[in-house]
């Protein structure tokens, strides 16, 4: 990889994504719900793990919770259609979007014999992707090598281009996360800043 943006390290590495890792990074990456997961980041933060009640905590909610939680507001609905993960599969990356209700985009990883697999996924079968959305590799990916792997797979660039933003109006459109690469928000909108050119006049001032 050629590029380099000042101050994110591409060559990152996670040291592992599976066991041994915090009980807490476990925890976050599985919960499939943008909103249940914010909140139980929030307790978490905030030194109340203990407060984490059952719902908030689920992998994945049942249909009639599911329901009941979208008819408080659509957005609460963000990431709740994720596939489930498979045995072993832990979410390393998601960009969520803000959309009517939220619409979340990850990438799962799991083991596989000697090698790490990959696959992003979507809350609509698929059908936002593209044609390669999986890969695997020996050691955890490099900041730069999944960030690369995630917005082939899904072309971010032209979400926001469908949905005619500007440079400002794109970065309140997206929440890039990860437990595992504390730079990966940074690295996003680094990217959507070379997709989308400043207006002029914010240039010339």
């Amino acid at each position: 990889m050629t590029e380099s943006f000042d101050g994110i390290d591409l060559d990152f590495r996670p040291k592992a994504y599976f066991w041994p890792i915090a009980a807490e990074t476990h925890l976050l990456a599985t919960i499939k719900g943008a909103a249940r997961r914010a909140e139980a980041a929030r307790l978490i933060a905030a030194g109340a793990f203990n407060m984490l009640d059952s719902f908030l905590a689920a992998s994945a909610l049942d249909e009639e919770d599911r329901s009941s939680w979208g008819r408080i507001h659509p957005s609460l609905m963000g990431g709740e259609y994720l596939p489930d993960r498979a045995k072993t599969e832990i979410e390393v990356a998601r960009i969520s979007i803000a959309s009517t209700t939220g619409d979340v985009t990850s990438v799962y990883a799991r083991r596989q014999a000697k090698r790490i697999s990959y696959r992003v996924v979507d809350e609509y079968e698929g059908e936002t992707l593209s044609t390669r959305t999986q890969r695997t590799s020996i050691h955890p990916l490099t900041l730069g090598q999944l960030t690369d792997f995630f917005l082939t797979a899904w072309r971010l660039d032209e979400v926001l281009q469908m949905n005619e933003l500007d440079r400002d109006g794109a970065h309140d459109f997206v929440s890039p996360s990860s437990a595992f690469y504390p730079q990966f928000d940074e690295l996003v909108r680094e990217r959507i800043d070379e997709w989308i050119p400043l207006k002029e006049t914010q240039e010339d001032e």
